[in-house]
């Protein structure tokens, strides 16, 4: 099992790693809108900070090697239920393969963020 790190990612916020690599599987932590670049909350609201998620999240996929089209699953969490829709539209652009996902609403998400969304993606090794 090997650790995923990129700078182009937020440096985790707790004791975990940006991701896992075991065998031809990808464990992607969640991402919430974190600028890596100034390590501050990005974008003023849902569809912004998904856009900041999604980078976050391609950034690490990047560094391992894979694309969006290797997630097969995504789990995603937002605050406020009435940003559904706005949240799928900015995802969409990046899902483009429509992996599994699940999507639940919760009270409360690190450093006030309204979106976190953790992935897994799957590569056959050569």
């Amino acid at each position: 099992m090997n650790t995923v790190y990129t700078p182009n990612a937020p440096e985790p916020i707790g004791p975990y790693s940006q991701a896992k690599k075991a065998a031809s599987l990808l464990f992607c932590s969640g991402q919430i809108a974190i600028d890596p670049a100034t390590g501050a909350m990005s974008g003023k609201d849902v569809s912004e900070q998904t856009e900041q998620v999604c980078r976050n999240i391609g950034n690490v996929l990047k560094t391992a090697g894979l694309s969006f089209d290797d997630v097969v699953k995504t789990t995603c969490f937002l605050t406020d239920s009435n940003d559904f829709t706005r949240f799928n539209e900015v995802y969409a652009k990046y899902f483009t393969s429509e992996p599994a996902r699940s999507c639940v609403f919760v009270s409360a998400l690190p450093k006030g963020a309204s979106v976190e969304v953790e992935a897994v993606a799957y590569k056959a090794d050569k």
